[in-house]
């Protein structure tokens, strides 16, 4: 299992007061430290965390991957086509959201996404949606060439009670399952915490977690490294054992 760390809310902290710290670059580099395998960022068209800068600093300082995660607009396609990370995620983006709050529309939106996943794979990047956990999603995905999706794992980490967490696990569970079956890498990620990390975590078909906001809410009391060490742990010891 491959743990990816998303520093953007280290750069949302930063940009609160409009400064140069903290520096999600540096907080990379701690994560790395801590047992992370690679690192996450969003380049949202707003520019509201991460900024161009940050990206390119990352390329050159992370010594394990970067994962780049944009939109289909034409200017940030652009961008990654020249900065060629080790992976780009697709991701559903609304100006007025906090964070992102669902998966692509993808069986919606194939013509668009279908060009930026050619555009993406022809710079050599390695491809991923995010979707949600759902069938037509997944066989979207698979029709379009993705190499990867990524499974929201939203509607896991806002269920409320065994009973309805139980049934949202139950469909990342079926997801993971077709979609491996359709030949597509399973990533998972969105709210995943210290806390309810572990069933997902234990879904033997799921081989990426990306986890942002948990790890960096820790790091404020304990210190990246620490907190990723802790979420390595778990994560290792879910693979091991089981949930």
């Amino acid at each position: 299992m491959r743990l990816y760390i998303n520093v953007d809310h280290v750069a949302t902290v930063r940009e609160a007061r409009r400064t140069d710290e903290p520096d999600p670059v540096r907080a990379a580099v701690l994560a790395e430290l801590g047992g992370a395998d690679g690192i996450t960022v969003h380049l949202r068209e707003d520019r509201r965390h991460i900024h161009e800068r940050d990206v390119e600093l990352l390329l050159g300082t992370v010594r394990t991957v970067v994962n780049l995660e944009l939109s289909a607009s034409e200017e940030i396609l652009g961008l990654a086509e020249r900065w060629q990370p080790m992976q780009a995620t697709l991701v559903p983006e609304r100006r007025e959201e906090v964070t992102t709050e669902g998966g692509l529309d993808v069986p919606g939106g194939r013509e668009r996404l279908r060009e930026a996943l050619d555009r993406l794979a022809s710079a050599g990047i390695r491809t991923s949606l995010f979707i949600d956990p759902d069938p037509d999603a997944i066989e979207a995905s698979a029709e379009l060439g993705a190499d990867a999706v990524e499974l929201h794992t939203g509607e896991y980490a806002n269920a409320v009670g065994l009973e309805a967490r139980a049934r949202q696990l139950g469909r990342l569970r079926d997801a993971a399952v077709r979609g491996r079956e359709a030949g597509l890498a399973i990533h998972a990620g969105h709210g995943l915490t210290f806390e309810n990390v572990v069933p997902v975590a234990a879904l033997p078909e799921c081989e990426e977690l990306n986890i942002g906001h948990s790890i960096v809410s820790r790091a404020v009391l304990t210190g990246m490294e620490a907190a990723v060490r802790d979420m390595r742990r778990l994560v290792d010891d879910a693979r091991r054992f089981g949930a």
